[in-house]
């Protein structure tokens, strides 16, 4: 008797052999990342788990690269989605909904207590959309200026213009060059540092000798007959993603600070990746006691619900005399589903202390971390702050980075078959540093003292095994 199944329904019955043939025939991998050979096909998830066909439960360290901070399927934060659904989901740009209001007015007011600015919010969908308009917001305000600042080891998107202030090669090696490519300065990698220093002085050397470039006009920045920079702004993260979590001193802001105002140069602060408490505060630039011109902002404000980014500025920057309607655009920019979401995450952190519990499970978990440092000679620097936290993974001296291994270890944890108490649990590690050979962490915000505890044992398990093979 002849099938009634239609082609969806075959393709969604086919096994997961049959899936990845599909997969290598049909979907672009230029919009994937696969770190192994062979990636995990994922059924379900729940709070810092992953769950696998089998129901073997992956502990979950990265959170889709900081996006879920507050644990897959967040009932609250999914009823704050349910809500929209049913009421308003869709609306044109055009028009207004309370939401979009709302949530800028929340995050505008907070901007303005802990920055001593009045600003307005502009949204996008996604980091790098949010990444563009703020270049579009800085070339506007300086005159055109095209040129800026951004650091060794930043990531900031892989549009055209984002990843012309992003310093890997890479990113743009095969397209060109449509946007004028960044300045890239040394940020304080103490690990990696000179030695000798303590990591305070690293920080100072650092902006020495980015403030030397201003000291003459032939060190080509700079015309001090009139005043001026050739560049416009300074992208920074105030503690670096994809560079592999690199945390500076706290001098090095207020330092470097100083520097740009006195050149009149921006600074616009990327919390795309730690902000919204994955370091304690709401952003992770309050940490260091210096105020941004310019905030973009975006993940996990709406926890991987829906997708929302945005950008705060000042209001010089950014007021409808300067920044008129239309200067940018998207359809789906403030849209209400993202906006009711992120409403509801600003409501949910606020109505506890928040920043204290992320700052007690990361000391916790930084605890751990140093444990196994002690206990295993491949790991070299251990850091953190809050829940951001970072392990260097390296060769038997403890510093000589191994890329191969982090690549063992992170298809190792994939297997699904670390033992603890008698279940097999995985392990979801994510890879990143200037050598690609750090673990950078970005757990549930939510998680558990018992689930801090898993994750260390599961990581003994993955180095001993690393070391013995």
């Amino acid at each position: 008797m002849r099938s009634n199944l239609n082609r969806s329904e075959v393709v969604s019955a086919a096994s997961e052999e049959e899936m990845r043939r599909l997969e290598a025939t049909y979907c672009s991998h230029g919009d994937t990342v696969h770190y192994s050979d062979c990636p995990k096909f994922f059924t379900g998830c729940e709070g810092s788990f992953l769950y696998d066909s089998s129901d073997t439960p992956f502990l979950d360290l990265q959170m889709w690269y900081s996006a879920v901070n507050f644990g897959y399927r967040n009932d609250r934060l999914n009823q704050a989605a349910h809500r929209q659904l049913d009421q308003l989901p869709q609306v044109a740009s055009q028009y207004l909904h309370r939401e979009k209001v709302e949530l800028a007015t929340l995050i505008a007011q907070d901007a303005e207590r802990k920055f001593g600015h009045k600003g307005r919010v502009h949204f996008n969908v996604g980091g790098s959309q949010a990444v563009e308009d703020s270049l579009k917001l800085v070339r506007n305000y300086t005159g055109g200026k095209s040129l800026m600042f951004a650091f060794e080891g930043g990531y900031h998107g892989r549009t055209l213009g984002a990843s012309a202030i992003t310093s890997s090669y890479r990113y743009r090696r095969r397209y060109g060059h449509f946007s004028d490519r960044a300045q890239f300065i040394e940020f304080p990698y103490h690990f990696r540092g000179p030695k000798g220093m303590s990591k305070e002085e690293y920080g100072h050397y650092c902006v020495q000798k980015f403030a030397r470039l201003f000291e003459s006009e032939y060190n080509g920045v700079w015309d001090p007959k009139v005043g001026k920079s050739e560049y416009a702004a300074f992208f920074i993260e105030p503690i670096q993603g994809t560079g592999g979590y690199v945390i500076p001193p706290l001098n090095f802001f207020i330092e470097l600070k100083k520097v740009l105002d006195e050149h009149g140069i921006l600074l616009v602060v990327d919390e795309i990746q730690m902000g919204v408490y994955r370091t304690g505060k709401l952003w992770s630039i309050e940490h260091f006691g210096v105020s941004p011109d310019v905030l973009i902002f975006g993940k996990a404000l709406t926890n991987g619900l829906n997708p929302l980014s945005g950008v705060w500025a000042k209001e010089a920057l950014i007021n409808p005399t300067i920044f008129p309607p239309g200067s940018t655009h998207s359809t789906f920019a403030s849209n209400p589903m993202g906006t009711a979401v992120a409403l509801e995450t600003l409501r949910m952190v606020e109505e506890v202390d928040f920043g204290a519990s992320v700052i007690q499970k990361g000391a916790r978990f930084l605890d751990g971390l140093k444990t196994l440092q002690s206990n295993h000679a491949i790991v070299g620097e251990v850091d953190g702050l809050g829940l951001a936290l970072r392990m260097e993974i390296c060769e038997e001296d403890s510093f000589t980075p191994s890329k191969a291994t982090l690549d063992w270890m992170s298809d190792e944890g994939m297997k699904g078959d670390l033992l603890v108490k008698g279940r097999k649990y995985g392990l979801v590690l994510d890879v990143g540093g200037y050598h690609k050979n750090v673990i950078t962490f970005a757990p549930n915000l939510m998680i558990s003292n018992d689930e801090i505890d898993l994750a260390i044992e599961l990581l003994d398990q993955l180095l001993t095994r690393a070391e013995r093979r």
